[in-house]
């Protein structure tokens, strides 16, 4: 009846911080706070897979059995392919791969709602785990017409330009706290982790989390189904302030003709409406990979 994106990031691996159902960034697992989580050559690695493939399926099966008949699973985190796939149900579909255009929210326009799952808080968040902004590596900070914004965020003002709400947003309790509640306060939300330093956190056992996840997707449906969901929404048009790590990746940003250089670390540019001001934001961060793989081989 109706079709739901799911977007999953494993670092929002948190135990389910996975960056969309369309599921966040598909989602991060619950309880991941060690950095042998986060990669794939991670000694925990296969133990977060475990985690985040299980926190969606569970999450999958809720949305199917509240009247969503396809579920849509965005693979958000690292390189996209964290979602064990040989356990999906005939219902769902999975995004996988990168780079791909939209990045975390691809295939999310043809949703009816969208969940964000293991989301994680924006850099520079204190006691939060792997607090980061889409890249740790090269960004510190995004601005989207003057709001500082998270993965969710930026996630959400996509989503919602595309006329597809978001109704649940799990992940670790800074980013509910400091984002999704002051901005979204509509949204049904799930804490899977209470961070105590950016690299460790308190969690619910799975069985626990998994429970708290159904009860919480069942109140979201039905605020949907009864009109008591909103679009997040920044306006058009779109002006973007990205503050990087380092000076050489603002250098090659630059470049970018409509960027305007306005201090050692960041530029700003404009766009005609978010989408397009994602693509863009997403070319940049894939230069500022660029930058970095050609300074790391002439060493």
């Amino acid at each position: 009846m109706w079709k739901r994106f799911n977007s999953f990031d494993i670092n929002r691996l948190d135990l389910i911080n996975n960056e969309s159902v369309h599921f966040r960034r598909f989602g991060r697992c619950t309880t991941r706070c060690h950095s042998g989580h986060l990669n794939i050559k991670g000694t925990l690695y296969d133990e977060a897979r475990t985690i985040a493939t299980r926190v969606t399926l569970a999450v999958a099966d809720e949305l199917n059995k509240n009247g969503f008949d396809n579920v849509v699973i965005a693979d958000s985190h690292g390189p996209m392919v964290t979602i064990y796939i040989d356990e999906l149900p005939d219902y769902a579909e999975i995004v996988r791969g990168f780079p791909r255009p939209l990045s975390m929210v691809a295939g999310v326009e043809s949703a009816d709602v969208a969940i964000f799952l293991g989301y994680h808080a924006k850099f520079g968040t204190a006691r939060s785990t792997f607090d980061h902004t889409y890249s740790g590596a090269s960004i510190h900070t995004v601005e989207v017409n003057g709001v500082p914004v998270s993965e969710f965020l930026l996630n959400g003002y996509v989503a919602g330009e595309l006329q597809v709400p978001v109704i649940l947003v799990a992940g670790e309790a800074k980013l509910i706290e400091d984002d999704v509640k002051p901005r979204a306060p509509w949204i049904e939300t799930v804490a899977l982790k209470h961070s105590f330093s950016r690299t460790s956190a308190r969690s619910p056992s799975l069985n626990v989390t998994e429970t708290c996840l159904r009860e919480a997707l069942r109140r979201a449906v039905l605020n949907f189904k009864r009109g008591k969901t909103q679009l997040l929404n920044t306006g058009k048009p779109v002006t973007v302030k990205m503050t990087f790590t380092a000076s050489h990746f603002a250098d090659v940003a630059e470049m970018l003709p409509r960027a305007t250089r306005t201090s050692g670390l960041t530029i700003e540019y404009s766009a005609q409406n978010m989408t397009e001001a994602y693509k863009t934001f997403e070319l940049l961060i894939l230069a500022a990979s660029g930058v970095s793989a050609t300074l790391e081989n002439v060493r």
